[in-house]
């Protein structure tokens, strides 16, 4: 495989702009290219043209066209690289986003894009449908998609927005409790956990954390910090 993606676990750090925090990692992820075929299919409160102008506004520098708007998706998709195209994927709900994916036979045309080396970018859940599944994924299941098997770019599983703050007075599970129940029952496969602010850079066969903040992996029993800069190569042996 040839992948070169870029993970971001957000679109925003703390209160800064849309995309403020990312905006550098992206244009060296994307190179010379400047032209995003953008699927907004996570969005579900906001208009897919609304959320490709947020995205455009953030990013003047770039052309960023809708996949919606195209007649024919699947053919955009797989001629993305020759069109000199990234494909950007956004954030929003990760249940709509993989279901409507489904729903428009997108799931192995992007696989093979990025498995020809089309640059990827996505942000929470455009990020978590790179991992086997959505099995980790924050959000609430508003729709129910034929599989969660998602893009399974990366063979370990992927937990966006991680957090390990505890509200005072809260009493429900922490995020840490809650992978704890996915890694009880799938013990063997490991959850990587990343920071707002920081990104996975998947590129030349190479796994790297990115950004100022530290991540975990969490594994069986066994929750392990990754620092900025780890080479986490070896995470893509982790599905054989």
């Amino acid at each position: 495989m040839t992948a070169h993606v870029l993970m971001l676990s957000s679109s925003r750090q703390g209160d800064e702009a849309y995309l403020e925090h990312a905006r550098a990692l992206i244009f060296a992820h994307l190179g010379e290219i400047r032209d995003l075929l953008f699927i907004p299919y996570a969005a579900v409160t906001q208009t897919y043209d609304s959320y490709v102008d947020a995205v455009a506004t953030a990013l003047p520098e770039c052309k960023v066209t809708g996949l919606h708007t195209v007649e024919d998706p699947v053919a955009a998709v797989n001629n993305a690289k020759k069109n000199g195209q990234a494909i950007v994927v956004g954030g929003g709900n990760t249940f709509h986003l993989l279901s409507t994916l489904y729903a428009n036979a997108l799931i192995v045309p992007i696989k093979h894009a990025i498995a020809d080396c089309t640059p990827y970018i996505g942000w929470s859940a455009g990020s978590n449908i790179c991992g086997q599944s959505i099995r980790t994924t924050n959000d609430m299941p508003i729709i129910e998609p034929p599989s969660f098997d998602a893009l399974d770019i990366v063979p370990f599983q992927l937990n966006p927005h991680y957090t390990d703050y505890q509200p005072p007075g809260h009493n429900g599970e922490t995020r840490d409790q809650r992978l704890a129940e996915f890694t009880t029952l799938n013990p063997t496969t490991p959850v990587v956990a990343i920071r707002e602010g920081t990104a996975l850079r998947l590129t030349n066969n190479q796994l790297t954390l990115v950004g100022e903040k530290d991540g975990f992996i969490f594994l069986g029993e066994e929750k392990t910090p990754i620092n900025s800069g780890d080479d986490l190569t070896y995470l893509l042996d982790s599905g054989e």
